[in-house]
């Protein structure tokens, strides 16, 4: 009778000690919640920054903001090459610049304007890519309110609520929608607990490939080092597409993925 007893607590005990686990463990995942989804490894920058910029086009940035999950569809880049005269590295390296020559992977944060912007360190010293527009995006990993903080993050000058469209339009504005900041994440790497990007497999069928913005004469503004996916043209910085007196194979081209890569000169 004792030793049944005793067989008795000690089940007892060891259930309660179990449930106790059980419950420490869901504790330790609240506070450290996270996507259990894969981050692109530094090994996909680690490559010539043409081809990156490209295969970044569908790929999700995730942001988790005061516990929330927000995220965005990148829809065009732009390249910069140490040689390019229209990329900061070919001032030479500075303190400020130093994320441009650290490995592949690096997080390069700068003002723009006076306001933040993201790029990431590729193959080669000084080369990069910069995250030139993105397009809201949910699904399952985001926050039920996502769009609604994203929103407040990124207000107009004037107060008001920007539309869905206009959320991360441009450098600059993505890096607000997001609370991406010079100062938190320059020279940094990726965190799986707080700020990634992911591959849901989603592939542009089709490019334009066109020149970059805002290069000043003579610092190589006619290199066609800006990529956008196709289908999300409209809701890129300036659209090729529908600019005055612009004409395909002249100054855009709209080419497959695939051809695009061989073709960026």
């Amino acid at each position: 009778m004792k030793a049944r007893l005793l067989s008795e607590n000690r089940r007892l005990y060891y259930q309660i000690q179990s449930l106790f686990e059980i419950v420490l463990k869901e504790k330790w995942i609240a506070k450290n919640k996270r996507i259990l989804i894969p981050m692109l490894k530094a090994s996909f920058f680690n490559r010539d920054a043409s081809l990156v910029a490209q295969q970044l086009l569908g790929k999700i940035i995730r942001r988790k903001y005061q516990g929330h999950w927000l995220a965005a569809l990148i829809i065009e880049t732009e390249v910069y090459y140490i040689e390019d005269k229209g990329s900061h590295a070919s001032l030479g390296f500075t303190e400020k610049r130093k994320a441009l020559f650290m490995p592949a992977g690096t997080i390069y944060m700068y003002y723009a304007r006076g306001k933040d912007s993201l790029n990431i360190s590729c193959k080669g010293k000084g080369n990069a890519v910069l995250i030139k527009s993105a397009y809201p995006f949910f699904d399952k990993f985001t926050d039920a309110n996502a769009l609604q903080i994203m929103q407040q993050l990124n207000l107009t000058k004037a107060g008001d609520t920007r539309p869905i469209e206009k959320l991360c339009k441009g450098q600059t504005l993505l890096c607000h929608a997001l609370d991406l900041k010079v100062t938190e994440w320059d020279q940094q790497q990726f965190d799986a607990k707080n700020f990634f990007i992911d591959d849901i497999k989603a592939t542009p069928d089709k490019i334009i490939q066109t020149a970059r913005l805002g290069i000043p004469a003579g610092r190589d503004e006619h290199l066609q080092y800006r990529f956008i996916d196709y289908d999300f043209a409209r809701f890129c910085t300036s659209n090729p597409l529908t600019k005055r007196n612009w004409a395909e194979n002249k100054h855009y081209k709209i080419v497959p993925l695939e051809k695009a890569r061989g073709n960026i000169t």
